[in-house]
């Protein structure tokens, strides 16, 4: 099986620290003893942060967006180093790129690839691009509620969702750099058109990518 793994910037870097980068690299170095492997790595806070200092500058979301992706391909170039040997040597910067290193038998890790495009977005496409099975989004998030349930002790969590449903959820939400939250639109049509198996689980916990191969995790997003 070809697996996308997208992995948020604010899991791998909650604590400032090597700590999840190892362990995703153990859950991955698994993984790939079966699948092929790619993986999308997130900006998190670092790339909120510097989008934060463009933007009080007045620069243009395209431009907040251009500093967003070089702190993502700066923690997939981190999560590169941790798996050492089995992942290419260097971060593709579009999907052709990706498709071509990941002839060498290597694990390709990337960041982001342009402007309005979220880790999420990157995932569905390349996804789509190398003809993937499955794609496990590790978020901050158990899976889909029908509201905050940070907020609200009645929330619901979604087992599964369609991709139609999913849209009408999410079509308030922002699109300035760095402040879409759970999945966004692009993804969404992404996995709609091309009916990609996406599942959202719970990245805070590397060990939940593994069962969400095999196991009902999360929250899975159907095309239909």
């Amino acid at each position: 099986m070809r697996i996308v793994i997208t992995i948020g910037g604010s899991i791998l870097l909650k604590e400032y620290d090597n700590k999840k980068f190892e362990d995703y690299a153990n859950v991955i170095r698994q993984i790939n003893e079966q699948h092929d492997v790619f993986v999308v790595v997130g900006g998190g806070k670092p790339a909120r942060d510097y989008i934060g200092v463009v933007r009080d500058m007045g620069e243009s979301e395209s431009i907040c967006d251009e500093i967003g992706i070089q702190v993502t391909r700066v923690n997939a170039r981190l999560l590169q180093l941790a798996l050492k040997d089995i992942s290419y040597p260097a971060i593709p910067v579009n999907f052709q790129q990706a498709l071509e290193y990941s002839a060498t038998g290597k694990i390709v890790i990337m960041g982001g690839t342009e402007p309005a495009h979220s880790t999420d977005a990157v995932g569905s496409i390349l996804a789509e691009y190398v003809d993937a099975d499955l794609v496990i989004n590790a978020t901050s998030v158990d899976g889909l509620y029908d509201k905050d349930p940070n907020k609200f002790d009645d929330a619901v969590k979604f087992d599964e969702v369609s991709a139609d449903r999913l849209l009408e959820i999410v079509s308030t939400n922002e699109t300035k750099a760095g402040t879409y939250e759970f999945i966004d639109k692009t993804a969404i049509d992404i996995i709609k058109r091309s009916a990609i198996k996406t599942v959202i689980v719970n990245g805070n916990n590397p060990d939940n990518v593994v069962v969400a191969i095999s196991e009902p995790i999360g929250t899975l997003i159907t095309s239909e």
